[in-house]
């Protein structure tokens, strides 16, 4: 008898240990999974500087995050956030289906930028939708083995993105950049979608959000009339390659007059 209860004992110990290393380890735990599916879903650098989260109040905060830009991008990165606020529901953290009440990002820095082919996020969504099989690609397919298998799914119950700041570049903008404001954004009951099996994927979350925030930003760009200013330049060009054939009379009217529009347009954008 004092043999099993010796026994007993030691397994308490093993079971109390195992806990207080998954409890003591859960901030570097989130900081490795942000990265870890930031990166692979997004196809960018991924990085986030510090996680503190209290097991006992579920309330925590993520700190120094940024989402890096595709490859063809020139600019900085694409997303930064100072701080994210967070509750989660505790019970729920060794669970499967990991609750979280909110999650709440002020202030955060958006730079949309302009390329031949389309901006940084529309490169950024299509990556995130070959990563979870909504695209044409599926270059992740761990992401496939793992769904609900070895990674724990998501609940989140409200997310709130407020106060953020857009800022477009494009090459004829020579380095400025012209800024918007990204509409508030609150996204509610992420994973509860699926009733039968409830909880949504880290790469699921990440296509909702940057849905939300690819779609905020597109309508801030679509404020500054960056189309019309881009339509001005191509249409002096084109203008000026048509006289250039026609012997080069007038090129100089045509290249005037698009750059007038241009400048315009600039004028406007810059509130001057």
């Amino acid at each position: 008898m004092k043999k099993v209860l010796i026994g007993v004992g030691v397994l308490v110990v093993i079971i109390a240990g195992g806990l207080y290393f998954v409890f003591s380890s859960l901030d570097s735990i989130i900081k490795a999974a942000v990265e870890k599916y930031g990166s692979e879903s997004t196809q960018t650098k991924v990085t986030l500087n510090e996680v503190k989260l209290s097991v006992t109040s579920g309330k925590g905060a993520l700190r120094g995050f940024t989402l890096g830009n595709p490859k063809g991008f020139n600019t900085e990165s694409a997303m930064k956030f100072g701080e994210v606020s967070v509750t989660v529901d505790p019970k729920t953290v060794t669970s499967d289906v990991v609750v979280i009440k909110e999650i709440r990002i002020t202030s955060p820095q958006i730079t949309y930028e302009l390329g031949s082919g389309g901006s940084n996020f529309d490169a950024i969504q299509k990556n995130v939708e070959a990563y979870t099989g909504g695209g044409s690609k599926q270059p992740a397919k761990e992401e496939k083995k793992d769904d609900g298998k070895k990674g724990p799914k998501l609940v989140i119950e409200n997310l709130y993105i407020t106060g953020g700041k857009v800022g477009v570049s494009a090459a004829f903008l020579k380095g400025k950049t012209v800024g918007g404001t990204l509409p508030d954004i609150h996204l509610k009951d992420i994973g509860k979608e699926k009733k039968e099996e409830p909880g949504a994927t880290p790469g699921e979350v990440i296509k909702k959000v940057m849905d939300s925030i690819s779609s905020g930003a597109s309508k801030a760009v679509s404020t500054l009339n960056i189309d019309g200013l881009t339509k001005s330049l191509k249409g002096a060009a084109d203008g000026a390659m048509e006289k250039l054939k026609d012997g080069g009379s007038g090129v100089g009217d045509t290249m005037k007059k698009g750059v007038e529009g241009a400048g315009d347009a600039l004028k406007g954008l810059f509130g001057k």
